[in-house]
């Protein structure tokens, strides 16, 4: 029913864009589209926009692709889908009918998931850039993705802590949230594998008071909390922990990697400790990041796409290398046809930014590492972790 419902939803959307859309995008023999399936609005805008910067950013860099012995100018089609699964279909309908390539997104799994059956059917590849969930790839042949996935940072963020000598965590996830509540889940497994006491609990959609939430945390003796959400609740779970004097290892998934984080510790004149796992080190690639720098603080609306700084989030940087690999994809298949980009997707080896990107059977990224950053309101740092040395 579900497949059905998005196949019909999808046909509407196709027809009802057709006037703008598909004619518009067909004018141009000389162009190839390439898609973002990206929130800028709702909970997860701030770390779509971030994702966003880097697609543009490599798009300026590699304006244009030979396919067939011809320069095809490349082209961004952007759609919002509003970190909403029920935006998906509409959202993805539109890069479709524009005549997209290849979809890249979404930043936020629960709205890769709701989009699957609908690229799935127009036959559009979709590459996740950091949409962590295993199930973004599960039942549909039609998304790939480049990053690490949640069973293997749940299992980072427990052996973190462990190593910290803490044996009572309290986790805390947004009630039915794809993304957070998995994680929180694949979290528990190892934390509890390892002999730790842990306390799960969840919010509402929308909440701003975690009072209690952090009450609870300290009555049950917890020595940590792993919080897995998006960023716009984390500055309130940083802000209110501190406010209560409750300082203890705040520990999360990729989507704390912003700089939205550090401002948030710095704020509260405390000594808040957040560790978040994430997909690159800052400094490892001085000279590509001090042009991406350059970039962003060349331009006001980059720079407030940003959170109004050069501080680089690692989505930005595997934004960057989602759009490279379209780009491989495309001159692989020498093609812009949806199905042939699709099925040379598999054999693309690219060495990026963020590290060796090749595909294993099922479109998940053959990954081994990730690293773990660290802010407080004094200091930053960053320590890398093999993804399977635990």
């Amino acid at each position: 029913m579900k497949k059905v419902l998005a196949i019909v939803m999808a046909m509407a959307m196709i027809f009802g864009l057709a006037a703008c859309g598909s004619a518009e995008a067909g004018k141009d023999g000389d162009t190839v589209y390439v898609g973002i399936y990206e929130p800028q609005t709702g909970d997860n805008g701030a770390g779509g926009k971030q994702e966003i910067l880097g697609i543009q950013y490599a798009n300026s860099i590699c304006p244009t692709v030979e396919l067939g012995g011809k320069t095809y100018k490349v082209e961004l089609v952007i759609a919002d889908n509003e970190s909403s699964n029920d935006k998906a279909v509409s959202a993805a309908t539109k890069l479709i009918s524009a005549g997209c390539s290849i979809a890249l997104g979404s930043y936020g799994s629960g709205v890769s998931m709701a989009a699957a059956d609908t690229f799935e059917e127009a036959g559009v590849p979709a590459m996740g850039i950091s949409c962590t969930n295993a199930l973004v790839t599960a039942d549909n042949d039609i998304y790939f993705r480049i990053c690490f996935i949640d069973p293997d940072q749940g299992t980072i963020d427990a052996n973190l802590i462990n190593s910290m000598g803490i044996k009572n965590v309290y986790v805390l996830s947004m009630l039915g949230e794809d993304y957070g509540s998995g994680l929180a889940s694949y979290f528990q497994k190892e934390a509890e594998r390892l002999g730790m006491t842990v306390t799960a609990d969840s919010f509402p959609e929308g909440n701003s008071d975690f009072t209690s939430y952090l009450t609870n945390a300290k009555n049950a003796g917890a020595e940590a909390i792993f919080a897995p959400c998006s960023t716009g609740y984390a500055q309130q779970i940083i802000a209110q922990s501190a406010a209560m004097d409750f300082i203890v290892p705040l520990v999360a998934g990729d989507t704390w990697d912003s700089g939205v984080i550090s401002d948030a510790c710095a704020a509260t004149g405390k000594d808040v400790q957040v560790y978040c796992s994430t997909f690159y080190a800052e400094g490892k690639d001085v000279e590509f990041e001090k042009a991406l720098k350059d970039w962003i603080n060349g331009d006001q609306d980059n720079l407030k796409n940003n959170a109004g700084s050069d501080e680089l989030s690692a989505v930005t940087l595997l934004g960057y290398d989602a759009y490279m690999v379209a780009i491989e994809a495309l001159k692989a298949a020498d093609s812009a046809d949806p199905k042939a980009v699709k099925e040379a997707l598999p054999g693309v080896n690219y060495t990026g930014i963020t590290g060796e990107i090749k595909f294993k059977e099922g479109g998940d990224a053959d990954r081994h590492d990730a690293f773990i950053k660290t802010y407080s309101s004094e200091t930053q740092t960053l320590v890398y972790y093999d993804l399977f040395s635990f």
